[in-house]
């Protein structure tokens, strides 16, 4: 397995950091700290560049938040700069990991995301029916993934790729800005962190190369800690599951969410916001509400005056480019055909 030496001065070059900080801004060009950042470009980038050469750069502190997509997550944001110095490793790490993950891994990487992953699923569940006359589906997920992650592990994980020792130094860097360093067994990764994104991929590219080249399972796909595995036969995907258990408790320190089973394709794969069978796909009820509920919310604060119709079209356009992936063609013409926004005071659509 081959490692890669010499990689920092890439990291903190001048050009790097400015093409990173065109990244970090992508999105966000008119936030404050984002404009006073910018209104200093040249000198912002100079000292970054400075810290990290003289190795006295440390991560800024984390703003905490919680979201709810569905489920209850805590997002931590850094400050400007400390994402532009993560897309600075980035962009030099990033591609030395991507020719070692396998193809089937839809999460985070050029290419690839929830569309192509469900099409690949189709694509599965097809080629199952043809094999076989009953064919079911492993759907599992990590429980509590990116709170669960070992960074001991991962550093040891990274270190089969970088063994530049300065690239190593801000990378242990990034990590244990997170942990509590005194904790005997640290644990977890914050989500909202670019590096955050990757190593979660490379944390679990170990369990990919296991199933595919230890386990020699041939219809697998992941989309960060979920994952499905098609097979013939229900007693030898229970199986599959109990040693993937397995692999993950001892190499990895995870552990499968209870609600993973096994279930015959005929009931549809519940993935990546789809209900996916061999011929149709459908949406996931849970979205068709949510659309609705956010719909009747955006009809409510229009005719208030207390959001824009941009903002509004920015949603729903976002929503279709979803939707439009699956057979839900009667279902958007009966959403929309009725709709209309209106301000109460002068009637303005």
């Amino acid at each position: 397995m081959r490692t890669y030496k010499n990689l920092y001065p890439q990291v903190y070059d001048f050009q790097n950091l400015y093409e990173a900080y065109l990244k970090a801004r992508r999105g966000h060009r008119y936030q404050p700290e984002v404009l006073i950042f910018t209104n200093n470009l040249e000198s912002q980038l100079i000292q970054l560049q400075n810290e990290l050469i003289w190795k006295t750069y440390k991560t800024g502190p984390y703003r905490k938040f919680y979201i709810n997509d569905p489920k209850t997550r805590q997002i931590a944001a850094l400050p400007f700069r400390d994402r532009v110095a993560q897309h600075a490793l980035c962009n030099v790490i990033e591609p030395l990991f991507e020719r070692k993950f396998i193809y089937d891994s839809y999460a985070c990487r050029p290419g690839k995301g929830t569309h192509a992953g469900a099409d690949r699923v189709t694509e599965f569940l097809r080629r199952a029916t043809r094999l076989w006359p009953k064919p079911y589906c492993l759907k599992c997920d990590i429980s509590q993934y990116f709170p669960s992650v070992r960074p001991s592990t991962l550093l040891a994980i990274i270190k089969k790729t970088v063994a530049c020792k300065d690239t190593l130094w801000l990378i242990q860097e990034i990590l244990s800005s997170w942990v509590d360093t005194n904790d005997p067994d640290p644990r977890g990764l914050p989500i909202g962190n670019l590096t955050s994104q990757l190593w979660a991929n490379v944390y679990l590219d170990q369990l990919d190369h296991f199933i595919k080249e230890v386990l020699r399972v041939k219809f697998y796909v992941r989309y960060m800690d979920d994952f499905v595995i098609i097979g013939g036969n229900k007693t030898e995907l229970w199986q599959v599951k109990k040693e993937i258990e397995t692999f993950l408790d001892d190499k990895l320190g995870l552990r499968l969410n209870g609600k993973s089973g096994i279930f015959p394709i005929s009931q549809g794969v519940d993935f990546l916001g789809y209900r996916i069978w061999p011929d149709h796909r459908l949406l996931r009820k849970r979205s068709t509400k949510r659309i609705k509920r956010a719909l009747k919310r955006f009809q409510k604060l229009y005719s208030q005056g207390k959001i824009s119709f941009e903002r509004i079209n920015a949603t729903v356009q976002s929503w279709l480019g979803h939707a439009k992936h699956a057979d839900t063609y009667r279902f958007r013409q009966k959403l929309f055909e009725a709709l209309a926004f209106v301000r109460d005071k002068n009637g303005e659509h």
